[in-house]
Parts: C-alpha cells; structure tokens; sequence
C-alpha cells in the first residue's frame, strides 16, 4: 500500500517513522507548507534504515495534482492543519484516494468537506487516532448504556503550552452526551496526552484512562486506519467504526 503524509511536525515525524518501519505500506512522500528539508530523505533525515526514500516537498513546489501523477498513492495521511484538506481534497476526491485524517479541530465547514469528499472516496476522520482512546471511547459509551444513572467526568492532561481543551476530550464528552463542562484540565511539562473517565457509583468507581506514551501511538493508528480502510465502501468513517467489529466475538475480523 502507497501512502503519502501531510504535515512533519512532532507527530508528523513520529508517524514516519512507524510508517517507514511498517512492511504494510511504501510512504511515497511527505508534503509541507515550509522549504525547509526540501528535498531530503525522510528516511535518513529520521535516521531509519530504509530502503523507501520517501522525499519531502512543499506546498509550493507540487500541486496536489502534480505530486500523485508524479508519485501516486493509495492513501493519504493528514498531520497537518485544518487547512491542509484543502491541498489535496479535490484530487483524493476525483481519483478515489482514501484519506486519513487526524486533524483535533475542524471547523463545521471542514466537516461538511470531507463528508463532501467521502462522497467518492473513503474517509476516515478521528481527533486522537489512537487505538487505545478509541477503545475507551467505545468502552465508555458501553458502561454508561449499563449505568446510565452514573456520574461521569472527564480529566484530561497535555504539556504546559497547550491553551486549549483537548479535541479528544470533547470527542469523548460528545459521545457520552456530557457538557464540554464536564472536562476538566491539566496542563504541566511535558506531559503528551493523557485522558481518564471517571464512572462514580454509589458503591464503587470505574477508571477508564489512556496514555500516549510517545507520538509513535499515532502512527500505530494510522496504520490500522489504512489497512482497514482499503476494503471499505466509499463513506465516512470514524475509528469506532473500524473497531466495532472487534467488539462481537464470533465476527470474523482481519
């Protein structure tokens, strides 16, 4: 599988190089807004022995267009920005390239774009690809169908720098159906992500908690995402979905 990524920052070089590791699939290219590492090696500028050369680019230098005529894929990552979608959604759109996107924080119109490019093409759309937070997610919404009755509240924890509420932890209120307020914060060192969901019983607590260790946890994600993707009808699709399967014991699962 040919995969090409957007975005090359922190979580962008740590899902190269899970990608670069992975016999699954063959990363094509990574493309950037900046000039900077124009034209070098992800693999040795990552330090990984590979026989993949994987160049990065910019924005500027290869449309969309230009770059999967150049170097065609099958998938395309996004680490990038709300922005990035915008760079290559009409060309995934017309040539049917599933995409998988990362991206916490779209707007609703950005939502309404990809649910347009899901259209033609497969879309898989999760704010902490993860595999871990999307089980608790699904492990969660199973607990509080059993206690519905439950008090419920949601910690989350990022590094110092990061002003605002974690697009997961809304991700995780919506899908219980609690407030935003119900999300409380923590922000000190360098911490990269923790969630935790507290179920308060009258006689007993349930803690569902999930750490990201190192960002290579993404990239774990995305290549569950595109393996499962590949086989999928055109639509748009969220983690749960591609992990649901795993939750019926007789099912048949890859």
């Amino acid at each position: 599988m040919k995969v090409g990524l957007l975005g090359f920052g922190k979580t962008g070089k740590a899902v190269a190089s899970i990608l670069l590791q992975s016999e699954e699939v063959k990363l094509q290219w990574v493309i950037r807004k900046s000039h900077n590492l124009e034209h070098r090696s992800v693999p040795e500028f990552l330090g990984i022995s590979s026989t993949e050369p994987g160049f990065i680019y910019s924005t500027e230098e290869f449309s969309a267009h230009e770059i999967l005529r150049k170097l065609p894929v099958d998938v395309i990552i996004d680490f990038s920005s709300e922005g990035g979608v915008e760079y290559y959604g009409e060309e995934a759109r017309k040539q049917k390239i599933a995409i998988v996107s990362a991206i916490s924080n779209y707007s609703s119109d950005k939502i309404e774009y990809l649910k347009y490019l899901s259209e033609k093409t497969q879309v898989v759309w999760s704010p902490n690809i993860t595999i871990g937070i999307n089980f608790l997610i699904i492990a969660a919404k199973i607990l509080k169908k059993i206690a519905p009755y439950v008090d419920v509240e949601i910690l989350e924890e990022h590094f110092k720098a990061k002003p605002e509420v974690s697009g997961t932890a809304k991700k995780i209120a919506e899908a219980l159906d609690l407030p935003e307020e119900s999300i409380k914060t923590l922000r000190a060192g360098g911490i990269i992500g923790v969630h935790e969901i507290l179920f308060g019983f009258p006689y007993q607590t349930v803690r569902l908690k999930h750490e990201s260790i190192t960002r290579e946890a993404f990239g774990n994600g995305v290549l569950f995402a595109a393996r499962h993707i590949s086989d999928k009808e055109v639509g748009m699709y969220s983690m749960e979905d591609l992990l649901m399967p795993y939750f019926n014991a007789g099912a048949k699962v890859q």
